[in-house]
């Protein structure tokens, strides 16, 4: 039972840390897309790719810089869902709707990057490397939820002995 309760704190830490970074990401998205652009020549798909829309947000952040202000709700959003994280951190059981939560949360993605990516103009192969961020994601959190269904079980069988 300890063992599992270790596991699935490890496991939320890593998820937190993770969400919180991913969303620190998206403040400085142009410095960000630059040096990615640099990574990848232009000629290559991928390349051709992150130069466009570099020069898309770096137009934008110089014609209209208040645009910028949605990166900065994105980050804002990934810190909130980070904070989440502290009821199941603190007690896993009570608070196994926020891993459930997540779990759905990162199913969601994959409809939503599909969906609105095709709406959107992004290439199909940049919508599935959207993807792979929930599907990524699903894999601590399922972790954590067998943790949590395993500390469930302990819990009600020490209950009723």
């Amino acid at each position: 039972m300890k063992q599992d309760l270790i596991v699935t704190r490890r496991w939320i830490i890593f998820f937190m840390i993770t969400l919180f970074l991913s969303g620190l990401t998206a403040i400085p998205a142009e410095t960000g897309l630059q040096f990615l652009s640099r990574c990848f020549p232009v000629g290559t798909e991928i390349g051709n790719w992150l130069d466009r829309v570099y020069i898309g947000v770096s137009n934008t952040n110089r014609d209209y810089p208040f645009i910028a202000y949605g990166y900065d709700w994105l980050a804002f959003a990934h810190f909130v869902l980070a904070i989440l994280f502290i009821g199941p951190l603190r007690d896993p059981v009570k608070n196994r709707w926020v891993i459930e939560f997540g779990m759905i949360a990162c199913l969601l993605i994959i409809p939503y990057a599909l969906i609105a990516g095709q709406l959107r103009g992004i290439p199909f192969w940049w919508r599935i490397i959207d993807c792979s961020f929930g599907v990524i994601g699903l894999i601590p959190l399922g972790i954590c939820l067998k943790r949590i269904t395993n500390l469930e079980s302990h819990t009600l069988k020490t209950q009723i002995a």
